[in-house]
């Protein structure tokens, strides 16, 4: 089959075709490389407006007259390649906002899609309506939005999520429900908000190729090596603040027995290979469930503080710490569960095994590229 997979979150999207290339499907990949982090793409569209002199005209110009120079060009290079977009045996957006442009003109290229493809369905993967108003109406028990609503920084530092809840973007979920033939989502995070919708196919677990991924096995011999990657434009929504709360409190009482690595912002490539010494990796706070950071660690044999909230562990039938730390919203918790670490380092090791086994039995790239085809064709 011909598919098109549009947008990129990390490597969902290039992953699942890797795995669908193997099936015997022609598959294209078109997206940004999910900003900074540069992840692989076929078909890459650009931000041309996103730094320096032209970032600051872009903003001007949308606050005096709403236009947005990003929109307009995306809109342009979409209908240079108009011909990706037509005549797919199965098109997948990777989620409500996956070319992000402004709702107006993301339903209009949207619309161009649907008129020429029978078979297009939604990813709920990152952010969207849905589960974003799950969250703000604080039906989970912590989530992305609590540090929102505890106001914990400023409020563009939650823009790129509390927009999902405004009128325009509610009426760009509403169009795409409408028009999708299902849809079907990544993680727990995104797949409780979505029970019981009905369009909803289920979910399908985060794609993971483990080629490139070698299993390193923990050897410790001196010190716990700790490794903290921050992304500052999800700074506040990723709990890194706790994370450096939690590492402060561990530093006065074991400061000779971890070191300590942050990075900021690094692309993917640099990333991946930063935290090949580390034995813990510490990921996400406001979450249920594991992102592909978190994954992609895992698979490396790193112990991850992560989402392995309570539906997580019930969900694969697993017991608490058996494949990763469970992080809570709570400084002084995750710092006790980092000194047991450091204390029983035999837990690291046994963790890391356990944590390689489940992704190459849950997140396989075949397996979750063949549940994606069956969810398509079904």
């Amino acid at each position: 089959m011909k598919i098109l997979l549009v947008g990129e979150y990390n490597a969902s999207h290039f992953t699942l075709k890797e795995g669908l290339t193997h099936l015997g499907h022609e598959v294209t990949v078109v997206g940004f490389g999910d900003g900074f982090k540069n992840r692989k793409v076929d078909v890459k569209f650009k931000r041309p407006y996103d730094h320096g002199v032209r970032q600051f005209v872009r903003r001007v110009l949308y606050k005096l007259f709403k236009i947005d120079l990003n929109s307009s060009s995306i809109k342009k290079q979409f209908y240079s390649q108009q011909q990706l977009f037509q005549g797919n045996d199965i098109v997948q957006l990777i989620n409500e906002n996956a070319f992000g442009t402004l709702p107006n003109i993301e339903q209009e290229l949207l619309q161009f899609i649907f008129q020429h493809n029978k078979n297009v369905f939604l990813l709920s993967c990152g952010t969207d309506h849905l589960s974003v108003k799950y969250a703000m109406d604080e039906k989970f028990r912590y989530s992305i939005a609590t540090p929102y609503l505890e106001k914990r920084g400023t409020e563009a530092d939650f823009l790129h999520m509390t927009q999902y809840i405004r009128p325009a973007y509610e009426a760009l979920h509403n169009f795409i429900a409408k028009n999708v033939k299902g849809i079907i989502a990544s993680d727990l995070d995104y797949h409780i908000p979505l029970e019981g919708h009905p369009k909803y196919l289920g979910m399908v677990p985060n794609p993971v190729n483990l080629n490139p991924f070698n299993y390193i096995a923990p050897e410790i011999t001196d010190k716990v090596v700790i490794f903290h990657g921050i992304n500052n434009s999800n700074y506040y929504k990723k709990g890194n603040d706790i994370f450096e709360a939690a590492l402060a409190l561990v530093s006065k009482t074991h400061s000779d027995k971890i070191e300590i690595t942050t990075v900021r912002s690094v692309p993917y490539a640099e990333y991946i290979q930063l935290f090949d010494g580390c034995h813990i990796l510490l990921d996400q706070v406001f979450a249920y469930d594991q992102g592909f950071n978190a994954l992609e660690a895992m698979a490396k044999g790193k112990v991850v503080f992560t989402g392995a909230e309570q539906e997580f562990l019930d969900y694969y039938n697993l017991e608490e710490d058996e494949v990763a730390i469970n992080a809570l919203p709570d400084a002084q918790a995750i710092a006790n569960k980092l000194i047991w670490l450091i204390d029983n380092p035999d837990k690291i090791v046994a963790i890391a095994k356990n944590a390689r086994s489940f992704i190459e039995k849950e997140h396989n790239h075949i397996l979750a590229s063949q549940r994606y085809f069956e969810k398509w064709t079904k």
